[in-house]
């Protein structure tokens, strides 16, 4: 379920959301993919919630599905690079 908040800036493939005390990014391919767990991603180091797609083989990969950047520590210009 995608989150109903003010869109800050708009890409190709992904939305920047205002979360108040986060930004948060969200991948536009995988709207509608359902949340199975939230952690860590490894590749950014930040909050990510992650769904799971399979492959042809029935293998499931978990992807992240939108990620929270802490006002904090990042701004819009640093997370939209």
């Amino acid at each position: 379920m995608s989150l109903d908040l003010p869109i800050l800036q708009k890409g190709s493939f992904y939305f920047i959301k205002d979360g108040g005390a986060d930004f948060i990014m969200e991948d536009k391919t995988k709207r509608g993919l359902a949340v199975k767990e939230t952690s860590i991603d490894e590749t950014l180091n930040v909050k990510a919630d992650k769904g799971m797609i399979h492959d042809m083989d029935g293998i499931g990969h978990w992807v992240p599905i939108r990620w929270y950047f802490s006002k904090t520590q990042f701004d819009l210009k640093k997370i939209s690079e």
